[in-house]
């Protein structure tokens, strides 16, 4: 069953591409139609293309892998972060920083930096400062709070990137390609998909296209991420029956080394009538 509908898909504007003059020739096979000098993208193959990329992204969620969202573009970075966020996975909304794949060690580092303010803060190391220096040290972290703090709990590196305009966050195609870190991305017209391994068809400038698709996205995580959960309740209650189980044959075992018997055992042996003489016997 798909995830989404051609309607859906029509009504947030998904189908409007680039200007047909700025348009990537290896976008063709995705492109319907131009109308007015505008691209209209092929929804049927959109609609496929997202239950894809939405199918893979759950299995990813489902086996407790992080997915990194990517979207610096001002209609995109509020959407982005809101839906990352609420299925607990670590995006980048302002800027992405040279390195912050292929020079992860020192990205740690720099997130550890906020840490050890924030530490400063509550041991009252902070307050010792000098004015111009507490000043300083805010500044600092406002700015490391602003570009890293949605990865701050990012401690390796994620299994996979979604990506909203691949032109605009080129750099971040480039270091995921460079580490071999599979690439889902709406990819517009103007692009180019061949570094794009999910390639999701779509208005990457419209607010609507976009939240539409993340939406999508984003209910597939959160599917993953529910199963994953009911498996882990299942195992923990499997483990606490082969607990009691492993327990009760314990004590038995111990009861029977010190040459005594179950209570049941003695209880019912209690309850039973004394056995009569053999033979008759007379007063004397």
């Amino acid at each position: 069953m798909s995830r989404t509908n051609f309607q859906e898909l029509l009504d947030a504007d998904v189908h409007f591409g680039h200007l047909a003059r700025k348009w990537n020739p290896k976008m063709a096979p995705y492109i319907f139609d131009q109308k007015n000098g505008i691209h209209v993208i092929d929804l049927r193959k959109t609609v496929v293309k997202i239950d894809e990329a939405a199918e893979e992204m759950k299995q990813l969620a489902k086996s407790g892998r992080k997915i990194l969202f990517v979207a610096t573009k001002k209609q995109a970075k509020d959407i982005v972060r809101e839906r990352a966020t609420a299925v607990n996975m670590p995006s980048i909304t302002e800027r992405w920083a040279g390195g912050m794949l292929t020079n992860f060690p020192t990205i740690r580092k720099a997130v550890k930096k906020m840490s050890t303010i924030d530490k400063m803060k509550e041991d009252g190391t902070f307050d010792k400062l000098a004015k111009r220096e507490r000043l300083q040290v805010d500044r600092q972290r406002a700015k490391l709070e602003r570009n890293l703090g949605s990865i701050r709990d990012m401690s390796r590196l994620p299994s996979a990137l979604f990506i909203v305009d691949v032109q605009k966050e080129a750099n971040a195609v480039k270091e995921a390609n460079r580490l071999n870190i599979p690439v889902f991305a709406m990819v517009d017209t103007c692009c180019d998909p061949t570094p794009v391994d999910y390639v999701i068809p779509a208005n990457d400038d419209s607010a609507n296209s976009i939240e539409c698709i993340v939406d999508i996205l984003c209910k597939a995580i959160q599917e993953g991420l529910d199963e994953r959960k009911l498996e882990k309740d299942k195992e923990a209650a499997a483990g606490a029956d082969e607990g009691a189980v492993a327990k009760t044959a314990s004590a038995r075992k111990l009861r029977s080394r010190k040459g005594g018997r179950p209570a049941e055992e003695t209880a019912e042996a209690a309850a039973e009538p004394a056995a009569e003489p053999a033979g008759d016997t007379k007063a004397e």
